[in-house]
């Protein structure tokens, strides 16, 4: 009975770990979008500001319709390009005002700020990615999560000295595998033409760090291969959650607009 509640407990741990690490990821990421909030003559204004686009379309930004909401321009320029910025005035549609970025090409970015007479947003830089289709990025998503799902889990039975860690760090390994390296370079080849960025080709961070956390899990399988050894699981487990956790799309493909060749950029958390 103990044992039966001990994993029922270690199973509740794992999905909350989870999902808190995959909220906190999403929110801290550069390509969540930017939320805004100003005060413009006594009223309080906000909205988002995108941070991710599709490349066969252009992007649309709203904000809602106020009466003190006047003189509001759209200012962009391609990132990281030292150009002066394009300005785009905004149209009022129903609740809202409107303006589009314009489209970009795969791994092309857009540095962008909103004005409102004599306030300004801070900028944001929006990357533009490719249609990816559902059969790659559905597998992807489901794959990478379950493994850092069942990552979780095997850590804990590791650490409550229960054997069948052993299990699910195989089946973690098997999981990362087909999420990260057999669906993750098609996700990235349909997002941004190229199937791998990471080392030795160059410091794409999603690449890397699924990388390192995919060597990790190798060798703690191969260390318990024949017979328990806990701490290696532990350590893989601790290991591939310190990387879930950090921001997705650092240190990501970006398009260098002299050349037109996609290259490992970065997209600025300041921003």
């Amino acid at each position: 009975m103990k044992k039966t509640l001990t994993k029922i407990l270690f199973w509740t741990l794992a999905v909350v770990i989870t999902l808190g690490s995959a909220y906190y990821q999403r929110k801290t990421g550069p390509t969540y979008p930017k939320n805004i909030d100003l005060n413009i003559d006594g009223n309080l204004i906000s909205f988002n500001l995108p941070r991710s686009g599709d490349s066969n379309e252009d992007k649309l930004v709203e904000i809602p319709y106020s009466e003190s909401v006047n003189n509001i321009t759209l200012n962009y320029r391609h990132f990281p390009v030292n150009e002066d910025f394009t300005l785009i005035n905004f149209t009022h549609i129903d609740d809202n005002v409107v303006a589009y970025l314009p489209k970009q090409i795969p791994a092309g970015k857009l540095e962008y700020y909103l004005s409102f007479d004599n306030i300004e947003t801070e900028h944001v830089v929006i990357r533009f990615k490719g249609t990816v289709p559902n059969w790659a990025l559905i597998p992807h998503v489901i794959f990478i999560f379950l493994a850092m799902l069942i990552s979780n889990l095997a850590g804990l039975f590791a650490l409550g000295k229960m054997e069948k860690h052993v299990f699910y760090g195989k089946l973690t390994l098997l999981l990362l595998l087909l999420g990260g390296m057999v669906f993750g370079p098609i996700v990235q080849y349909y997002a941004f033409g190229q199937a791998w960025t990471g080392i030795p080709f160059g410091w794409d961070l999603t690449d890397n760090k699924t990388l390192i956390a995919f060597i990790f899990w190798i060798v703690a399988v191969w260390g318990n291969r024949k017979s328990p050894k806990y701490r290696y699981t532990l350590i893989a487990s601790i290991i591939l959650f310190l990387i879930f956790i950090i921001p997705h799309s650092l240190f990501g493909s970006e398009l260098d607009y002299s050349s037109g060749k996609v290259v490992t950029g970065f997209i600025q958390l300041l921003f």
